[in-house]
């Protein structure tokens, strides 16, 4: 009796396990990265869960296009996993052309490597030319210690035409900002991730033009330590150009070394963005960015209105404020698509509100400094080349001073 009882007990105990993981479809990418990452092992415990959640993760990855997996199941209760990977193509050149500040001709031009070595590095550089010339460089490698843990390094040299807006005039700076900034990264799950880093840079700001208020410098520089942290809760999922899920990422920086009016401060901003599939073709895209910052009554204020950061069709920084309020809502829809090539619609409205540097918070929401730009855009798109996403939006400004123009970029805009 007790031998019947130990063996009915061995078997109803018996779990399924994985036998094997196959990888299929990989020509860049290198095997064992892609095995170090998946939760799942040969030998492990059959987890359905787990399997989700690492197509889910690799669809993330630069390298990868789309990812799926089959399962095949033996007399024995073992399961042979079979992931099957599309991949990205991942050297991308950029090039990007715009007014510049001074309405002359402006380009950007640029090239990235997102798969380096075959394990998702991120490696590349760009110049850029708006008035003055401008470039630098970027290594980041999220997984170069461990599958959790990572570094990153960059090195910019921006210069670049500065408005600096006064209560009855405008006057321009040039702004040069000479930075490099390490980080460590870490994955604590599939859904949470964090950063800290240190990022050292000389500041200066030179008279240009305009109507200078008494008191304020022809010059000023400074040498700044910035200590900075992200960190990212992340529940998306992609399938090519469509997106689903919900998102935020939160910045801060503390800013020390200072002086007159680039004085130390304290930088916050909070991305929540929130996707929706709407039938087959149709995708609600909504961001929410929040940002706060120490409120220095300086006319350097760190948060600005600009084209390619926050409103489409109000032009290049043609506000500042040490708090903001921006929604971004879009609807995207697929007109037409095969094979690779898609071409999507797009209807937005972006809306926004600042604080005026030593301002009320109370500027946020009494309508004083609103911006509401409605517009349409277009977007063509590879489905096989990471971030090969070329859109051209044209909003229109809705209220007193309002503008209206064309915005071209590379990428959703968010």
């Amino acid at each position: 009796m007790m031998i019947v009882f130990l063996v009915c007990s061995n078997i109803w105990g018996q779990q399924p396990t994985i036998s094997e993981l196959e990888i299929n479809g990989l020509k860049r990418t290198k095997e064992f990265f892609i095995r170090r990452l998946a939760k799942i092992k040969p030998g492990s415990v059959y987890d359905s869960l787990r399997i989700e959640t690492d197509i889910a993760r690799l669809k993330r990855l630069p390298g990868i296009a789309n990812a799926t997996y089959n399962i095949k199941k033996d007399q024995n209760q073992n399961y042979t996993i079979t992931y099957e990977i599309e991949e990205n193509f991942t050297i991308i050149p950029g090039f990007n052309i715009a007014t510049a500040t001074n309405g002359e001709f402006a380009f950007r031009v640029s090239l990235f490597e997102f798969n380096l070595l075959g394990r998702n590095q991120i490696l590349g550089g760009f110049y850029q030319r708006d008035v003055f010339d401008s470039y630098g460089g970027y290594w980041e490698a999220p997984y170069l210690f461990t599958n959790k843990f990572g570094f990153g390094i960059n090195y910019k040299n921006l210069v670049s035409q500065e408005p600096v807006f006064f209560e009855n005039n405008t006057v321009n700076y040039k702004f040069d900002s000479k930075a490099l900034e390490v980080n460590l990264l870490y994955e604590f799950d599939f859904h949470n991730r964090a950063e800290i880093g240190v990022n050292i840079s000389k500041e200066e700001y030179d008279f240009l033009d305009g109507n200078l208020p008494t008191g304020i410098p022809i010059s000023l520089s400074a040498e700044k330590i910035a200590y900075r942290g992200e960190y990212e809760y992340n529940n998306i999922n992609i399938d090519y150009q469509y997106v689903s899920g919900f998102r935020s990422l939160l910045d801060v920086r503390f800013v020390t070394g200072g002086d007159e009016f680039l004085k130390n401060s304290f930088i916050g901003r909070n991305d929540f963005e929130y996707f929706k599939r709407i039938g087959e073709k149709g995708n609600w895209a909504n961001r929410l960015r929040l940002g706060f910052a120490s409120n220095d009554e300086s006319p350097f204020a760190p948060f600005a209105v600009d084209n390619q950061l926050n409103i489409r069709g109000t032009g290049n920084t043609i506000d500042r404020g040490t708090a903001s309020m921006v929604l971004n809502t879009e609807y995207r829809h697929t007109l037409y698509e095969k094979g690779w090539f898609v071409i999507q619609s797009n209807a937005f409205i972006d809306a926004g509100t600042w604080r005026n540097p030593g301002g009320d918070l109370s500027g946020l929401v009494d309508g004083s400094t609103l911006r509401f730009y409605p517009g349409l855009g277009i977007r063509f798109i590879h489905k096989r080349i990471f971030n090969a996403v070329f859109r051209l939006d044209y909003g229109y400004g809705i209220g007193n001073d309002s503008s209206n123009g064309i915005v071209f970029g590379i990428g959703q805009y968010f």
